[in-house]
């Protein structure tokens, strides 16, 4: 059972993934009288910007101190960059990493050989090309539905994403970081990923198709009473 006695709304800040836009979170429906839910969406990064340099100046865009933060995919690792910056009362992220340790050896190489400086810019404007490609998904029906999120085209900020997704470096994971992670996820493979809340058949777009899930146990997570 939920138990918040404080009269006042908790914040809480979604931050979407790698290209996608707030329309990604549209079946996500958490309590009203108990939350407030906004959503951070992307901001065009500067030539040369670092990771944390980005994350500083996303951060400034969490208003109220003690929110809870939630990040999905490379959404959640800015969240876990931009918490060094905030006073949050919960990290929560989504079919997401928590260190480079958690990158699968597929998307590793790339750091290594940096072949997305040659990506045209043509093939990241193609929707299509980002979800067939870039999470794994196959099913005719399921690309048509994702392409409908991925509302950032920006080649200057995906170029830059792919680059900081490949390449992040952390070690140290950040403490109390809550880790909410697909047993199904072909981006993020389950195996590689340590201490998270594992969802049976979940996949990299669980914000979709385990929105259900999601509904019912955010509000436990974030109140500390999910078994």
């Amino acid at each position: 059972m939920l138990n918040n006695t404080n009269t006042t709304k908790t914040p809480v800040y979604f931050i979407p993934g790698l290209a996608a836009g707030k329309e990604i979170f549209e079946y996500i429906s958490l309590p009203e009288e108990l939350y407030e839910v906004l959503v951070i969406e992307w901001v065009i990064p500067e030539k040369k910007e670092t990771i944390k340099q980005y994350a500083k100046r996303m951060a400034e865009l969490v208003k109220q101190p003690k929110s809870i933060l939630i990040g999905v995919s490379f959404g959640g690792v800015i969240a876990q960059e931009m918490s060094e910056f905030l006073d949050l009362k919960k990290l929560i992220i989504i079919s997401s990493i928590k260190s480079k340790n958690e990158i699968p050896p597929k998307m590793r190489i790339f750091k290594t050989i940096p072949a997305y400086r040659l990506i045209p810019p043509s093939f990241l404007e193609n929707t299509k090309n980002m979800v067939k490609y870039g999470l794994g998904i196959k099913s005719k029906n399921k690309i048509e539905l994702y392409q409908n999120y991925l509302s950032v085209k920006n080649t200057q900020y995906l170029k830059w994403a792919i680059k900081q997704m490949v390449g992040w470096d952390r070690v140290i994971e950040v403490k109390n970081v809550i880790h909410i992670h697909g047993d199904k996820d072909p981006v993020f493979p389950v195996d590689r990923i340590k201490n998270c809340i594992i969802v049976p058949g979940g996949t990299h777009i669980m914000l979709i198709v385990k929105f259900k899930w999601l509904n019912e146990n955010l509000p436990k997570i974030m109140e500390g009473c999910y078994k």
